[in-house]
C-alpha cells in the first residue's frame, strides 16, 4: 500500500475536506480528488462520504483510518531511527593526502556534500607531494589520497579522475622564453631548470627530451610550488610544473608554457590495499565512484 496515498488519505480525514487538505499537502484539489479516487478504485471501497459539505469516514474509511495511523507512525519513527543510526554509524574523523593539481578541487566538492550530509564528521588535509603522502598512507597515518602520475601504485587501490594534467614550463615574464606558446627539448638547453625531486617525473622528462637530456641543467629540486615561485620570478630558474598546479599564481609575473611534444598525466585516487577501512571513508570512496562512473 502506497505510503504517500494513506498520507493524503489521513490528510483529508483530518480536514474532511478535499480543498483543506490539498491545502496541507501543498498540492492541487484536482490531483488530490483524481488520488483519492484511484485509491477507492484500487481498494475497492468508498472511503468517505459527504454530508453539510463535509467528508465523513464510511465504516471501510474508519477501518482504514486505524491501520493508516500505525503504518504512517511506524514509518515516520523509522525514518527517525534511521537518520539517527546514521548520525551515529558517520561521525568519524577522515585523513586525505592531495597534491597541488588540477584535480584537487575534486577532493574539496567531495568533502563539502560529505560534510553536508553528516555534519558529525571532521577530516584532515595533508598537501604535499606524491612521495611524501604515499609515505603517510604505508604508515597509515592517512586514509586515502589523491596523487599524481606516473607514480608506482601496486599496492595501492585506486580510481582513475577524468580531467588530465597538463606538464609545462613555469617561466618569469620577462624571461626571453615567455614570448612562445610552447616549450620544445631544445629551448631548455643550459637553461637552469627546477624540477620535481620525485625519479618518476625526472624519468619523464629524460624520455620528453630524447637525445637533448644530457644538455639540461637542473640546478635544483623541489616539492611544492609556493616555495619556488619567488625564484622563477627573479629569472633565478624555470620550472617544470603541471598547470594545475600554478592556477593562483598565473597573474604574477609567471607565465605557463606547455611542452611540445606535449605530456599530459592523470591523477587517481587511491588507498591501501587489503586495510580495513572505516564507514566514513568508505562512504567517501562510494562518492567518488558514483561521482566518476561514467569515465573509463
Amino acid at each position: 500500500m502506497d505510503y504517500r496515498l494513506l498520507k493524503y488519505f489521513k490528510a483529508i480525514a483530518e480536514e474532511k475536506s478535499i480543498s483543506r487538505a490539498a491545502s496541507v499537502l501543498h498540492i492541487t484539489q484536482p490531483t488530490l480528488s483524481r488520488q483519492l479516487k484511484e485509491f477507492e478504485d484500487e481498494l475497492g471501497a468508498a472511503l468517505f462520504y459527504r454530508e453539510k459539505k463535509e467528508m465523513h469516514l464510511t465504516e471501510a474509511g474508519l477501518f482504514l483510518k486505524d491501520r493508516a495511523d500505525e503504518i504512517i507512525d511506524l514509518t515516520e519513527q523509522t525514518e527517525k531511527e534511521f537518520i539517527r543510526h546514521k548520525e551515529i554509524l558517520f561521525s568519524g574523523h577522515i585523513a586525505i593526502g592531495c597534491v597541488e593539481a588540477e584535480n584537487s578541487d575534486t577532493l574539496a566538492l567531495i568533502l563539502e556534500e560529505l560534510v553536508t550530509d553528516y555534519p558529525q564528521i571532521t577530516f584532515t588535509i595533508f598537501s604535499g607531494t606524491s612521495n611524501d603522502i604515499t609515505d603517510k598512507l604505508d604508515k597509515g597515518l592517512l586514509d586515502l589520497a589523491i596523487l599524481l602520475e606516473p607514480i608506482k601504485t601496486n599496492k595501492y587501490e585506486k580510481i582513475r579522475l577524468p580531467r588530465k594534467e597538463k606538464w609545462g614550463l613555469l617561466v618569469s615574464e620577462s624571461s626571453m622564453l615567455a614570448k612562445k606558446q610552447y616549450v620544445e627539448p631544445a629551448d631548455l638547453t643550459a637553461m637552469p631548470l627546477l624540477c620535481s625531486g620525485r625519479r618518476e617525473i625526472q624519468n619523464m622528462l629524460q624520455v620528453w627530451s630524447g637525445n637533448q637530456f644530457e644538455h639540461i641543467r637542473i640546478i635544483g629540486t623541489y616539492n611544492l610550488i609556493f616555495n619556488i615561485i619567488p625564484l622563477i620570478d627573479n629569472g633565478v630558474a624555470h620550472a617544470l610544473a603541471i598547470k594545475g598546479a600554478v592556477t593562483d599564481w598565473n597573474s604574477r609575473g609567471i607565465k605557463f608554457l606547455p611542452l611540445q611534444p606535449a605530456i599530459e598525466t592523470e591523477c587517481i585516487v587511491t588507498w591501501k590495499k587489503h586495510r580495513a577501512l572505516t564507514p566514513v571513508v568508505n562512504e567517501f570512496i562510494k562518492r567518488i565512484k558514483y561521482a566518476f562512473q561514467a569515465y573509463k
